[in-house]
């Protein structure tokens, strides 16, 4: 017998809603499930119990796995308004996918959670393609998630997402700030943005303009996994730092040896100018602008001053218009 209850849909979940959602969904997982990233990754099957992958150590004499998790935030506010859902999944891939880069992780398969009012099936099937494109990007498979329809604590039309990406990388390769030196060039890969972070102070401060500025702000968040795995063959890296919210003062300092600081060109950050109608809208100052928003640079890399220049090149190569920031000294925390 098909699966189906009145008595439950009268209460405000639809299950059959649900099987169709998956049913929409499918053909963008199974875009995540092919070559490399999609090896041995489903043998179970889209609905199954659990997410199954296998994973290659050929190249992984110690293979240490890194997991990370992350959810949009109050950027969802943006594809509400907009009615546009198909690029949000690409943030919640990218929050977790770029995390675990830092520490030299490749990732290899992400699972999300879709929490909503009421299950339109098109919509959910909106989301996850946003979803499956991360993973694409991301080089990761998408081996499962779960959609909760949750009446009477989301509204309708609104839904939360989140997410978690697990990655692998050889012990011998796991990135290591201790043996950054004074001199090391801070190299920037430039965001997409304002990326996923500070959506609550830019909905603040534009207030009744957000609108206007609504669907550039809704711009995926950026995904660096395949340039910089690139790099991570081409020249030694120190670290990265994914920046997000907390901006330059709280991320940068993370990816620094203790008793080292990274000073950094003002100048030389090469900032879109929706961040200057952001500050100027919401009467921000300078200070708190770059220790809540990327400014204009999602991802630092640290790296020998003797490789700076071939870095800044492999990231060119590979569509990263990357540039050097600034250098490390001894000190503590940043200087702009």
């Amino acid at each position: 017998m098909k699966s189906q209850s009145e008595s439950y849909k009268a209460a405000g979940v639809d299950i059959t809603a649900g099987y169709k959602a998956v049913e929409l969904m499918k053909a963008h997982i199974a875009r995540t499930l092919t070559g490399e990233a999609g090896m041995g990754a489903g043998t179970a099957g889209i609905g199954g119990f659990g997410g199954l992958f296998e994973l290659d150590i050929t190249d992984m004499p110690h293979p240490v796995l890194v997991s990370g998790t992350d959810g949009v935030g109050t950027k969802l506010k943006l594809a509400f308004l907009l009615d546009k859902h198909d690029t949000i999944g690409i943030d919640c891939v990218a929050m977790c996918a770029n995390d675990i880069l830092c520490c030299g992780a490749k990732p290899l398969f992400f699972l999300d959670y879709i929490a909503c009012g009421k299950n339109v099936p098109e919509r959910i099937a909106d989301i996850v393609a946003g979803v499956a494109e991360g993973c694409v990007q991301a080089g990761c498979a998408l081996v499962g998630g779960e959609t909760a329809e949750m009446p009477g604590f989301y509204h309708e039309d609104e839904y939360d997402i989140a997410g978690f990406c697990v990655g692998a990388v050889d012990k011998a390769k796991i990135l290591n700030k201790d043996n950054m030196q004074p001199g090391d060039a801070v190299i920037a890969l430039p965001s997409s943005g304002v990326h996923s972070n500070g959506f609550s102070l830019v909905r603040k401060a534009l207030g009744a303009k957000l609108p206007v500025y609504a669907r550039e702000l809704l711009t995926p968040t950026k995904i660096y996994v395949k340039p910089v795995l690139e790099l991570f063959k081409a020249v030694t890296v120190h670290s990265l730092a994914h920046i997000t919210g907390g901006g330059f003062y709280e991320n940068i300092p993370r990816a620094l040896k203790p008793g080292m600081m990274a000073t950094l060109d003002k100048r030389a950050v090469r900032t879109p100018e929706i961040f200057g109608v952001i500050a100027s809208e919401g009467g921000i100052p300078e200070r708190d602008m770059f220790n809540t928003f990327n400014m204009g640079v999602g991802m630092v890399a640290v790296v020998p001053k003797a490789e700076a220049d071939k870095a800044v090149q492999v990231l060119i190569d590979h569509g990263e218009a990357a540039y050097v920031l600034g250098e490390i000294a001894p000190g503590e925390g940043v200087a702009l």
